[in-house]
């Protein structure tokens, strides 16, 4: 039979240092895998909204002479009016 030497208590706490070591260098690593993550689908969502805004003001240069487009935006958003027509407001 072979016999092997039992470790030493030194060998034993070095060993528990390292295992401890590790462990808390394993959650903080968790941690901060969580929270790059979390800013990933922040800059995500940053990144779909600013698409979609370009994609709309690119669609207003395109048709920028449309002349019903010109009457939406003077109706909507300056509040005017053609000759002719008459603005109902419902009130509720």
């Amino acid at each position: 039979m072979v016999k092997t030497k039992k470790a030493g208590l030194l060998t034993k706490i070095v060993v528990l240092a390292l295992l401890i070591y590790l462990a808390t260098s394993l959650l903080n690593l968790q941690g901060q895998i969580a929270s790059a993550q979390a800013e990933r689908d922040d800059l995500s969502r940053q990144v779909a909204a600013q698409t979609q805004a370009n994609a709309d003001l690119a669609d207003d240069v395109e048709n920028s002479g449309d002349p019903e487009r010109i009457q939406d935006i003077a109706r909507d958003r300056l509040g005017l009016a053609a000759p002719d027509e008459r603005i109902f407001i419902a009130s509720n």
